[in-house]
């Protein structure tokens, strides 16, 4: 088995992005399963581009991406991404959408076809605080999310992908408010590495709550 595992760029002026650099702290091998490691763009379109020419190239079986979400306290696996493109900041390159949709023909959203709830569990295994996510928000991480199931329900039916936010790094947090949630980046790692061992070795989704009131 093979999983393709992405991080983004540095976005928003900061001068580095824990979801890359946590993914760069990854084995090439998983319990005898390739780990690609790859880092999109955080560009809307371009980042989708990018995705699809990467699953050509590599032909993973899972599609496992991780992006920045500063203010979150621990690592969120997303449930679904939604059709909408609204740039609260401009992306790398300028861009800032305003309710426009990703894909003209795409579905008002997608779910992942990954296991979420067991990820998150798996992840809390491992001695890291996790959850579910309903919300994957409106810039690039959404659209890589619901670009990501646009892909495998369109182009490849046989393959399995999600998404998962995380926090601020520590490092990141020093000119941010003394409240602002951060997380380790190695505990990052070793977060997104109990979720993708999961995803490669079983599978199954648990039968738990975790919904959310609000």
């Amino acid at each position: 088995m093979k999983i393709l595992i992405t991080g983004f760029e540095p976005f928003g002026g900061e001068s580095i992005n824990p979801s890359w650099e946590a993914v760069k702290l990854l084995p090439e091998t998983l319990d005898g399963h390739e780990v690609v490691r790859k880092m999109l763009p955080c560009v809307f379109v371009k980042a989708g581009d990018v995705l699809d020419a990467l699953i050509e190239e590599h032909k993973p079986d899972f599609v496992f991406c991780v992006g920045q979400a500063g203010g979150r306290a621990n690592l969120t696996v997303e449930k679904v991404g939604i059709n909408l493109m609204d740039g609260r900041i401009a992306d790398n390159e300028g861009f800032q959408p305003v309710d426009e949709p990703i894909k003209a023909d795409g579905e008002t959203a997608y779910f992942s076809n990954l296991p979420v709830k067991a990820v998150v569990n798996a992840i809390r295994e491992a001695g890291i605080p996790a959850s579910v996510s309903y919300t994957a928000g409106t810039y690039v991480c959404n659209y890589i999310l619901y670009t990501t199931m646009y892909l495998i329900n369109k182009k490849y039916p046989n393959i399995k992908g999600g998404f998962m936010h995380i926090p601020f790094a520590p490092e990141q947090a020093v000119t941010k408010s003394p409240s602002t949630p951060t997380m380790p980046i190695p505990m990052i790692a070793e977060g997104i590495k109990a979720a993708a061992k999961y995803i490669l070795t079983n599978g199954e989704e648990l039968k738990v709550n975790e919904g959310t009131e609000h």
